[in-house]
């Protein structure tokens, strides 16, 4: 079986992620549906936050279905990928993983404040193991939030603020450093948390 080494800029880079049919499919199809997309600010292909994402994940979890949702967040809501695609593909579990970290406001809901109350209610009921993806991906867009878009970070690191709370029932590790990152964010943009 192939090995996925986690990529550069990842905290394991180098290392691989458990031997696995499943991830390896699973990264294989984000790579595909994510295809020409790039990353907002570093112009880098997208799926590499996806990647960052699963190693985040496989940090905390040899779990092989967890780390393959984390791989595939994101294309429900950034690509053509249906839910039912994926629940075709990778079955239940991970589908309805992927169903509990895509977004479920629409622009009919109203304002960004709006949209974003509608998302943070949804994660806060999600179950542990998606709250576990949601903070990992929080440590990934943080970093790159604040590095790279200072004047939209404040809004980010408020409206993360009020969503971290909410996702109690993720991996302690992974809440510590979503907290340690959204303090760190404010600091590095010379602000105190509003």
């Amino acid at each position: 079986m192939t090995q996925i080494l986690r990529p550069e800029g990842c905290c394991g880079a180098g290392e691989p992620w458990p031997r696995d049919s499943l991830i390896l499919e699973a990264a294989r199809y984000a790579t595909v549906m994510h295809g020409d997309q790039k990353r907002k600010y570093t112009g880098e292909p997208y799926v590499v936050h996806c990647f960052e994402v699963a190693d985040w994940v496989a940090s905390v979890t040899d779990d092989a279905t967890m780390i393959a949702a984390a791989l595939l967040h994101d294309v429900v809501e950034d690509t053509p990928a249906t839910e039912a695609d994926v629940r075709q593909m990778f079955g239940d579990r991970i589908a309805d993983l992927v169903a509990w970290l895509t977004d479920v406001s629409k622009t009919e809901h109203g304002n960004r404040a709006a949209r974003k109350e509608i998302d943070r209610l949804h994660s806060a009921v999600s179950p542990a193991d998606a709250q576990t993806i949601k903070l990992a991906d929080l440590c990934s867009n943080t970093q790159s939030i604040v590095r790279h878009d200072p004047g939209f970070a404040v809004v980010y690191l408020k409206e993360k603020a009020l969503l971290l709370p909410m996702l109690d029932k993720g991996d302690t590790r992974l809440w510590e450093a979503a907290k340690m990152f959204l303090e760190g964010g404010w600091k590095q943009l010379g602000k105190e948390p509003r």
